[in-house]
């Protein structure tokens, strides 16, 4: 007996703990009142909550999904999708301490405050709600598509298109095995056609009884319910539960897993060598050191202006709660996505090969490995994850929009007015990323979204908290370009007719073969190349042509081969701009081309930001004086002792001169104190440590 493939005992773990989620919810928002309450939990969250709730925040099952998929992919190398926060986490020390001290409640706010401009505020609200859409839509599509994995159909159920699609699929596979030791003639001709039929996604693994769009309504209405009736306590609270279940989900795996592939001695011997560098090579990975090195640079400029953020650290008691809270909780899922990567490497040593679709590999693994009721644990735990995200970030989007747009359009309305408003607020984002999801199917292509949009406004906070010289015409001029060349060029010119058949846009990189020294598989065994497991083989492996402008360039027809070409996927603008310069991409390999976006996205903003400064006028004195002013006064043990604080601050902004780096210049940056050192330091001897735990994992 099954309930749309899944056991009886699955679906009830599954019902069950939707009920105690709303259950906690309804029991949360008979105690909320007002604005304060719903949206920053009063500022009374202690220590365990702010971890959890920092954890469960920035804890994704689409990341977990996104780690595995890319490693399934590319080997360990494609880890740095996630990994490459690993290193931007001591940043946080500072960045959470200018978010209790702003002592604001969203990025919004801070716009209008520092620039003394609404305008700004609510540029960066309709910005960041357009875009929180998207980032929805990652959620709902990563559940989405787990479910999809973990209830197939029977083959006796498959229609007639199907059977087709999946049979196809088994023959691309077949012929992709034996494509490094040459095909036929025929046979290429064959392998071609279904490779530009993969392209355009008409191949699949799988059949599903999952309805995505069913699934995506059924997951928003329960979020939504219990977001709506509890506000930022009820996430804090249920991000608590759910972040227990974060790591059962995370770790569930991994003995089966290790069991099915004979240990870490067998992983080794069906594994591909080069699969467990942790920097590919530029000619058979995406992902090269200089590759990460960008990344690392554009995330770095973008999680500033992460949503969540400000909230999140002003829900804090104090300073140091938000501060520990926030390195805790990141620095426990950096430790938690050691195992991701290995259940990627795991999916490597059992399925290679055996998915249309990577996106699916964290599905078709539980299905595969796991006993009834640990299947619904799993389900749940995919769940919670997602849960604990979107149930803060809708929040804070619900607080957004309340304080930068509707109460400037409508002021002086009641609490229970505004807290009706928020409330309705947070389903219509939850819809935007239903919507997402059923119109965008690439998960990889969202996260390299995410990346860099951000980074359009997070240029200008951070600068924005330590330099008084940003004007706020330079803000509003760098915003405007920013947004053209990172989101509205890529996604107009991603769908509109033209753009996809310029033959300008359609260059590709030239094909190459290289070879590669590697010790020898089982399979090799096997097949007689080898004689034994570990022995050196020389290898020619085929690297494809790439696109250089969209992320893929395939045949509209891929029956014939004459047939027109077509881009797909983003439209990269960074590149576009980069060949004004007489650029030639055509024998650059795909890391570079990655890696020239993201250096792009991360510097760009900061060069437009200082020359169109150096042009402009600045805020006014007093404006930046009182702002200032409060930023270097901590926040006191309570709220009346805080209010004496900031007014003997504001009476003597000058008082803090002689406590800066550059005393006398434009640059607010205090010099660093003991718990400055002591937090800082102490968060790079543990990136220290999570690699040394990385490095172990892929050599034992």
């Amino acid at each position: 007996m099954s309930i749309f493939g899944l056991h009886p005992i699955d679906a009830a773990v599954l019902l069950g703990y939707v009920g105690v989620i709303l259950w906690i919810g309804y029991r949360v928002g008979a105690r909320t009142r007002d604005r304060g309450e719903f949206f920053l939990a009063g500022r009374r969250l202690g220590g365990f909550y702010q971890f959890f709730l920092n954890f469960g925040t920035s804890t994704n099952a689409d990341q977990a999904v996104a780690v595995s998929r890319e490693i399934y992919r590319q080997g360990i190398g494609g880890m740095w999708i996630q990994f490459l926060v690993l290193f931007i986490t001591p940043f946080y020390w500072f960045q959470v301490l200018f978010f209790r001290r702003v002592r604001l409640t969203t990025i919004g706010d801070f716009f209008t405050e520092r620039f003394q401009s609404p305008f700004l505020g609510g540029a960066f609200a309709i910005f960041i709600l357009l875009v929180s859409i998207i980032g929805g839509g990652a959620g709902f599509m990563v559940a989405g598509k787990t479910f999809m994995a973990v209830t197939p159909k029977a083959e006796v159920e498959w229609t007639v298109d199907e059977r087709e699609s999946v049979l196809a699929f088994r023959e691309f596979r077949e012929l992709t095995d034996r494509l490094d030791a040459g095909l036929a003639t025929a046979d290429r001709a064959r392998w071609e056609e279904l490779n530009e039929r993969n392209k355009l996604g008409q191949l699949s693994s799988i059949v599903s009884h999952t309805n995505p769009l069913i699934f995506y309504v059924l997951f928003a209405v329960v979020v939504g319910l219990y977001t709506m009736l509890g506000g930022f306590r009820a996430a804090a609270i249920t991000d608590a539960i759910q972040g227990v279940l974060i790591v059962l989900f995370s770790f569930i795996l991994i003995p089966v897993g290790l069991a099915k592939v004979g240990g870490f001695d067998g992983l080794h011997a069906t594994v591909p060598d080069f699969m467990f560098a942790l920097f590919g090579s530029a000619a058979l990975s995406d992902y090269g050191w200089y590759t990460i090195l960008a990344m690392i640079l554009a995330n770095l400029v973008s999680i500033i202006a992460v949503t969540t953020g400000m909230q999140t650290a002003g829900s804090a008691r104090d300073e140091m709660t938000a501060r520990l809270g926030m390195i805790g909780g990141m620095f426990f899922k950096r430790f938690i996505m050691l195992f991701w990567a290995l259940a990627g490497l795991l999916a490597i040593g059992s399925y290679a090969g055996d998915l249309h679709d990577p996106d699916l590999i964290w599905g078709y693994m539980s299905r595969d490995l796991l006993m009834p009721g640990a299947l619904g644990l799993m389900m749940v735990g995919i769940l919670a994850a997602n849960m604990s995200t979107l149930d803060a970030t809708a929040v804070s989007y619900s607080a957004l929009f309340i304080r930068t747009l509707y109460e400037p359009l409508r002021p002086g309305r009641s609490e229970s007015h505004y807290l009706l408003v928020g409330r309705l607020v947070i389903p219509l984002t939850l819809i935007g990323g239903v919507v997402v999801a059923v119109l965008v199917d690439d998960l990889l292509g969202l996260f390299r979204y995410f990346i860099s949009i951000p980074a359009i406004f997070g240029a200008s906070i951070w600068l924005g908290f330590v330099w008084r010289g940003l004007t706020r015409p330079a803000v509003v001029l760098q915003v405007a370009i920013c947004v053209m060349i990172y989101a509205i060029i890529p996604n107009l010119f991603g769908v509109m007719d033209w753009s996809r058949h310029d033959v300008r846009f359609l260059q590709t990189t030239r094909a190459r073969v290289v070879q590669v020294d590697e010790p020898a598989l089982l399979g090799d065994v096997d097949a007689g190349r080898a004689s034994r497991v570990g022995e050196t083989l020389t290898r020619v492996r085929e690297v494809a042509p790439a696109a250089v402008f969209f992320d893929e360039v395939a045949r509209e027809n891929p029956a014939d081969p004459t047939s027109q070409l077509v881009g797909l996927g983003r439209f990269n603008a960074e590149i576009w701009v980069l060949s004004w310069f007489g650029t030639d991409f055509s024998d650059t390999p795909r890391s570079w081309l990655i890696a020239f976006r993201f250096f792009f996205d991360a510097i760009v903003p900061f060069i437009l930001l200082f020359l169109f400064s150096a042009v402009t006028a600045p805020v006014g004195t007093e404006a930046l004086d009182r702002f200032f002013a409060k930023m270097h006064t901590p926040v006191q043990a309570t709220p009346e002792l805080d209010v004496l604080a900031l007014e003997a601050a504001y009476a003597a902004p000058r008082q803090f001169d002689g406590d800066k780096i550059f005393p006398g210049s434009r640059w607010e940056v205090m010099k660093p104190t003991m718990i400055d050192y002591l937090g800082f330091g102490g968060s790079w001897v543990l990136v220290g440590l999570i690699l040394m735990l990385l490095w172990l994992m892929v050599n034992i």
